[in-house]
């Protein structure tokens, strides 16, 4: 476990390079379900499960990106391709006996809580930006929804890794409400997290289209502006329907689907009496 933050950005990059990234108890069971009945299981079930779990996912992706050149003429940007690629029995063979995170923060219950609730947040994004992309007509929906399943790996990596660090941020922002995250990141690790994903995303060879689609700065992209905004709904509303920034959401979101207020809250199944319309 990292206690104290490291001095420069590669100095983070090669200690996530090397740790064994844990997965969720949940997916490992999901996994070991589907091993027993491997005759009946096809890439789109594994797929599936790995599309719950975004550090199973980033663990598939990394690995497959060792055989660009050799073996892979394009980019592989989605997990049903990666799973294609490796074949069923492969795969099992390959992702067996994996780490868990509730073993690597048995002595961190904090940590522990802090942790899934980032990962429930990014899979709320994943399904919002999945639904979202089916309804533009997106050339492929998945990708746009992993590239929101994705988003936040780096805290999500803090979390697991640099507990302390991680609950030293969250402490500052409840203190301070108006203290945005990447301040806070700054003040505790000398970083902020989002340039640590996007170096790692170098690091570890992800497909470039992967790296746009997860990097805020190209939000002008309806692709990017999709997967940006799930992140933010999730995000904002993560703790219930009252966050002042929903308004300026559901607008973007309205906006981006060509949707009235009305039909977005229904799709979002907001609570009654819930206008959460922006003041006049």
């Amino acid at each position: 476990m990292v206690e104290q933050p490291f001095k420069t950005k590669e100095a983070w990059i090669e200690y996530f390079s090397s740790v064994d990234i844990p997965i969720l108890r949940q997916t490992a069971r999901r996994l070991d379900e589907a091993r027993q009945n491997i005759e009946q299981v096809n890439g789109r079930d594994i797929a599936a499960i790995v599309l719950q779990d975004p550090l199973l996912a980033i663990k598939v992706l990394a690995y497959i990106q060792r055989f660009k050149g050799r073996y892979l003429h394009s980019d592989i940007t989605t997990i049903a391709n990666a799973i294609m690629m490796f074949g069923v029995e492969p795969f099992f063979k390959r992702f067996e006996s994996l780490t868990m995170i509730e073993t690597v923060l048995k002595d961190e219950p904090q940590a522990l809580i802090g942790v899934l609730r980032v990962i429930r947040r990014v899979q709320r994004a994943s399904r919002y930006a999945a639904e979202w992309a089916y309804a533009r007509h997106d050339m492929n929906v998945e990708e746009v929804g992993l590239a929101a399943l994705l988003h936040d790996l780096a805290e999500i990596l803090l979390w697991c890794f640099a507990p302390k660090l991680a609950i030293e941020i969250r402490k500052r922002q409840q203190t301070d409400p108006t203290l945005r995250s990447a301040v806070a990141q700054a003040q505790v690790l000398g970083i902020q997290l989002f340039d640590l994903q996007l170096a790692l995303c170098d690091a570890w060879h992800l497909p470039e289209l992967l790296k746009t689609l997860m990097d805020d700065v190209n939000a002008g992209l309806p692709r990017v502006q999709n997967v940006v905004l799930a992140v933010n709904l999730a995000r904002h509303s993560a703790n219930d329907w009252n966050n002042p920034a929903l308004p300026d959401d559901f607008e973007a979101i309205e906006k981006l689907l060509h949707i009235d207020h009305q039909t977005l809250l229904g799709q979002l199944c907001i609570p009654p009496g819930k206008s959460l319309e922006k003041p006049k």
